[in-house]
């Protein structure tokens, strides 16, 4: 790698076909004012970079990265004792295959040269360099694929995990990129022809992109699995041994009891709420690196959008988390829910907060935050409702508020927010309410836009919405007809980590003699008995 003398210009500057758009689209950002220090250049087979914007870059993806840790954490936390070992191995599995996957293939279906639904060049990264910007994609790749665990934690076979991480990161996650992000995709910002629809969405670091789709896969996920063993219990009939092999199994069973008594929703109780408290925190903190990392650059006006990117992240975050926290200690009577809700409340914020991070106001942040607080309790006790089991909520948070996220963008961009990151043209002379008729149509409603970017944003949801249900039905039917889904129920009941890996991951976990089924359900951590002994088979 060579250094190159100093610049005048353009920080972030790429020969990649499938970004040359996208990179124009963000040149304005890299203006360095005359008298400034100078930016060196950093070259490599033909691929240039501002030093300054590569690091940004890498350090970026080393945040999202570090994402998984969160996932793991606040996933080990969430589930019982007696499978947190199965959730911790499956983190590790959605980074190694998700990354071998969107290597090979998901790569070039994301940002290859092809036509604007599916890109079809650079499959295994072949004669490209853009090293740290593959890496930071493959971050946000790994984050969608580990969003559809938490769905179907506790009850899942480990193979299947291979499976649907293997085609979400190579396949069904990419397409929705290339539609959004590419420089081709019919929904991009950065499409410079005419095969775009309107202005293209605003989805700025992937509230639609990587939290819908992770959302909508876990939400198809836990419906073909079905609940976990007991999770809903018919009352007044013993059915609180009952193992559904899927989600139809179950609602049939539903039906048909529903006149002989009714159905309550059983508390399968976290392991450990401090394992979860750190994940949600670790999270927040990749977040930094999720969306002001998106700005793919930290030379010229891309510093501040990422500043302010970073701002409006916090807000959103603060108020999601009290929103839900609030909202649920309301419904509860101040009886439970208050950490959840925290917790919940917190990430529902940040993925709302994702698609506009770029483009709001900080009063439309706090705004976006509360919403996304209150859209997350109303999911969760909707899925409830439905009897559809969800142990982190992911379908809540990820595909719900998700969705929120991106439709609020309608309503909430503010032109000269929008100049800023996406540097359309007519949006920088917005001024007391003043606005360019060229701009009308990619702004939002609320800052005298004309409804186009909002119709955009609707159109987003429902292609995102409509591509990941249908495959990721497919994928999960698929999974469930070759008997690779769901575990056999004696395994489920042992716990998975007994019955798959060897043994506990917490050290205090055992058995006590004589203890039933329907103790270790709702039990996280079983104190250890005053017997070694460990009582193996179903009492």
């Amino acid at each position: 790698m060579d250094l190159i003398g100093p610049i005048d210009s353009s920080g972030l500057i790429r020969s990649s076909p499938a970004l040359e758009a996208l990179l124009d689209k963000l040149e304005h950002l890299e203006t360095v004012a005359c008298g400034a220090e100078a930016t060196y250049m950093v070259e490599a087979d033909g691929v240039t970079y501002s030093s300054y914007s590569l690091l940004w870059m890498l350090l970026c993806a080393f945040l999202v990265f570090f994402m998984q840790a969160g996932f793991g954490m606040l996933e080990a936390g969430a589930v019982r004792a007696k499978n947190a070992k199965n959730i911790l191995l499956k983190n590790i599995v959605d980074a190694a295959v998700g990354g071998l996957s969107f290597w090979i293939i998901g790569y070039g279906i994301a940002y290859g040269t092809s036509n604007p639904f599916i890109g079809g060049s650079g499959f295994f990264f072949a004669n490209l360099k853009d090293f740290a910007f593959w890496l930071f994609q493959f971050a946000f790749a790994a984050t969608a694929a580990t969003i559809v665990s938490g769905a179907v934690a506790e009850r899942t076979q480990f193979r299947a995990y291979l499976a649907y991480t293997f085609f979400i990161s190579g396949f069904i996650y990419p397409v929705v990129v290339h539609w959004v992000w590419s420089g081709e995709g019919f929904l991009s910002q950065f499409n410079p022809d005419s095969t775009k629809v309107g202005p293209g969405m605003i989805d700025f670091a992937g509230s639609g992109v990587v939290h819908m789709t992770g959302g909508m896969l876990a939400l198809v996920g836990a419906i073909v699995v079905g609940p976990r063993h007991g999770r809903f219990v018919h009352v007044g009939q013993d059915k609180s041994q009952a193992t559904f092999t899927s989600y139809l199994d179950f609602r049939s069973s539903f039906w048909r009891e529903r006149k002989g008594g009714k159905w309550e929703v059983r508390d399968l109780s976290a392991s450990n709420s401090s394992a979860a408290v750190l994940g949600t925190f670790i999270l927040w903190l990749g977040w930094y690196g999720f969306n002001p990392g998106s700005t793919l650059s930290f030379a010229g006006g891309a510093q501040l959008v990422a500043e302010r990117t970073a701002m409006t992240t916090t807000l959103a975050a603060s108020f999601g988390a009290l929103s839900s926290f609030l909202l649920m200690l309301a419904l509860s009577k101040g009886r439970f829910g208050a950490l959840d809700g925290l917790i919940n409340g917190t990430l529902a914020g940040l993925v709302g907060i994702t698609a506009g991070c770029s483009v709001v106001d900080l009063w439309a942040a706090a705004v976006i935050g509360i919403l996304a607080g209150a859209a997350y309790v109303g999911a969760h006790h909707l899925l409830l409702k439905l009897k559809i089991d969800d142990p982190l909520d992911a379908a809540p948070i990820h595909l719900f508020v998700g969705a929120l996220g991106v439709l609020l963008v309608g309503f909430f961009a503010h032109p000269m927010f929008v100049s800023d990151a996406y540097g359309v043209e007519g949006c920088a002379t917005y001024f007391n309410g003043s606005i360019d008729e060229a701009c009308r149509s990619t702004v939002g409603v609320f800052y005298g836009g004309n409804g186009t970017l909002l119709g955009v944003q609707v159109l987003g949801i429902v292609c995102i919405a409509a591509w990941c249900g249908a495959t990721g039905f497919v994928l999960f039917i698929a999974i469930r007809a070759a008997k690779a889904l769901r575990v056999k129920e004696e395994h489920e009941k042992m716990g998975l980590d007994e019955a798959k890996h060897g043994g506990y991951a917490f050290p205090d976990f055992h058995r006590g003699e004589g203890e039933t089924e329907d103790a270790l359900l709702t039990r996280p951590v079983i104190p250890k008995p005053a017997s070694s002994k460990r009582v193996d088979n179903e009492s």
